[in-house]
């Protein structure tokens, strides 16, 4: 891929892209969170929680984006960039007949309700459909995850259905509610090389 991942900057965040140097700053936010995404996540083995798993990871979600496979993003905020308080994921990035990826995202207990994801979230998918030139961000919420619901909403992601016993998460098959959004001024011509 020619384009640079560069850093995006909002009001009050900086939305950088995934780098191993973060590993310890991931580990640091996974672990004060570990009971708040307990009910959206799969159950993680031990090696989750550790500093190694974290680099790698990290070092995979770069190779992703240097084969135009996906864009991978950590939050901070612009006071203090020392400590992760979110990510974002652009995966599963197909271009051809699609141009679409799958939009994933995590926050901070302590940060949720300021509006701080949908801020960096309005930057991702900018940089999405007008860098990425891609047409469609696809997201996916538990029924019961109200907060996604309302937040996808506000960004002006539609309904497209649901998909039963989508994801096995947290011991249990679980149901899923899809959206999407559409990128209003896609060009083919400015597809990059």
């Amino acid at each position: 891929m020619t384009i640079a991942q560069s850093t995006l900057l909002t009001e009050r965040l900086q939305v950088e892209p995934v780098d191993p140097k973060w590993a310890a700053a991931m580990l640091a936010f996974q672990l004060k969170n570990r009971d708040h995404f307990t009910q959206w996540d799969p159950s993680p083995s031990q090696l989750f929680y550790s500093e190694p798993y974290w680099s790698a990871r990290f070092k995979l979600r770069m190779r992703d984006w240097q084969e135009g496979r996906g864009a991978a993003y950590i939050l901070f905020l612009k006071d203090q960039p020392e400590q992760i308080i979110g990510s974002i994921s652009l995966s599963n990035l197909v271009r051809g007949v699609l141009q679409a990826a799958t939009l994933g995202y995590a926050i901070d207990s302590d940060h949720q309700g300021h509006g701080l994801m949908r801020e960096a979230l309005e930057a991702v998918l900018a940089f999405a459909f007008e860098v990425l030139q891609l047409h469609r961000i696809q997201a996916n919420y538990q029924p019961h995850n109200q907060r996604s619901a309302g937040l996808l909403a506000r960004l002006g992601f539609s309904i497209e259905g649901q998909a039963k016993q989508y994801l096995y998460l947290n011991g249990a098959w679980r149901d899923h509610v899809l959206t999407s959004l559409t990128n209003q001024h896609f060009n083919l011509a400015n597809l990059p090389v």
